[in-house]
């Protein structure tokens, strides 16, 4: 997908806040910039720590576009907020675990990471360019992928540990930073 140079505005706000780098950008209306102030600040809120990267995530089956925020805490776990990119609030807490054997997760999975991969890929065929292993905030765990299809389009698919079922689909339209080590898990 192809992915437009991102706002000055933007580009220094997110540079001042400590990004080492600035890696995809698109550029917003002046409107998502303030909301993206507002998000930052409200994932502050709940969890101090380092902004590791940011995603604007369009319009999901329930209409909303969003910024997946993450952050590392003083202790390093990592915790990712949803939010609502119109309404500036947060919507969803989860915590990332390194792998599908850390303890949090295991316990609460049933289905393997190569069925949830084929239940995401099923619906939206392509290359996984990551995996993510989540908490929600109610103790599930969930497997994140990040599929890019053959147009190039990137959707990030949230399997349920649980059951295996898709139960939430966002595409990226842009990404700043990233963890190390992240892409091609």
């Amino acid at each position: 997908m192809k992915r437009p140079v991102l706002t000055i505005k933007l580009a220094s706000f997110m540079l001042a806040l400590g990004f080492p780098g600035i890696a995809l950008a698109h550029p917003e209306p002046a409107s998502n910039t303030a909301k993206l102030e507002t998000c930052l600040a409200a994932a502050s809120k709940i969890r101090a720590g380092a902004f590791v990267k940011v995603e604007y995530l369009s319009p999901s089956a329930e209409g909303m576009p969003s910024f997946e925020i993450e952050v590392r805490d003083a202790d390093g776990s990592e915790w990712e907020f949803m939010c609502d990119a119109a309404a500036g609030h947060i919507y969803e807490v989860e915590t990332e675990v390194d792998s599908s054997s850390d303890e949090p997760f295991k316990s609460r999975a049933e289905v393997s990471e190569q069925q949830a991969r084929r239940a995401a890929l099923d619906l939206y065929p392509g290359a996984v360019q990551e995996v993510e292993y989540e908490i929600e905030s109610n103790g599930d765990a969930t497997y994140e992928f990040d599929i890019v299809d053959k147009s190039g389009v990137e959707w990030k698919v949230e399997v349920s540990a649980a059951s295996g079922k898709v139960i939430e689909v966002h595409v990226e339209q842009w990404e700043i930073g990233e963890e190390p080590g992240e892409r091609g898990r």
